[in-house]
């Protein structure tokens, strides 16, 4: 046997040693990564829910201001219909009257409902998908908890140091030398 083989046996399993620290590494960061980004998406997962909410809250005043803007348009025309039918002497109190200030306050109330529940529909719609953006943010939470940059870099190891083994016993077993010459 030469000397270039007598050289090669170290020098192959040097390589696949440094080629394993390197595969341990980066498996480490590699995961660790992972995991950083699992939770940023987890942090805007959270952002977005309080948007939602936000949105929600947004959504149900609008709704109020609508019912102050059809209570005091009701207002104003009850109040219309008012003056009209005592300018023609109507008594307000009694008959048709009555029946017409009624109508007037149905209507209104009819309006009022409707404008209130199409604010709750709409905040309900907003509150759903902060729940579903909340949903989000606990699994991905849950997703890097599950990561362990450390158990990677173990498995990357314990794998490249079989593959190292498998090497040595193979070199051995064919009679290179695995070790440089003095040791």
């Amino acid at each position: 046997m030469g000397i270039a083989a007598g050289a090669a046996g170290p020098a192959l399993l040097g390589a696949q040693v440094a080629g394993a620290a390197a595969s341990t590494v980066g498996a480490y960061y590699s995961a660790r990564s992972q995991q950083i980004s699992a939770r940023g998406a987890a942090e805007i997962a959270d952002i977005n829910a309080g948007q939602s909410e936000l949105a929600a809250q947004q959504e149900l005043a609008r709704g109020n201001a609508a019912v102050a803007t059809a209570t005091q348009r009701a207002g104003q025309v009850k109040g219309a219909q008012r003056a009209a039918l005592a300018a023609n002497g109507v008594d307000l109190g009694t008959g048709s009257a009555v029946e017409v200030l009624t109508s007037t306050d149905l209507a209104k109330e009819n309006d009022i409902n409707t404008i209130t529940a199409n604010a709750v529909r709409a905040a309900w719609g907003q509150r759903m998908q902060a729940t579903n953006f909340k949903n989000e943010a606990l699994t991905k939470r849950a997703g890097a908890d599950s990561i362990s940059p450390s158990m990677a870099a173990f498995t990357s190891l314990l794998g490249s140091a079989t593959q190292v083994a498998s090497s040595w016993y193979t070199l051995n077993k064919a009679g290179v030398p695995t070790a440089p010459k003095g040791t």
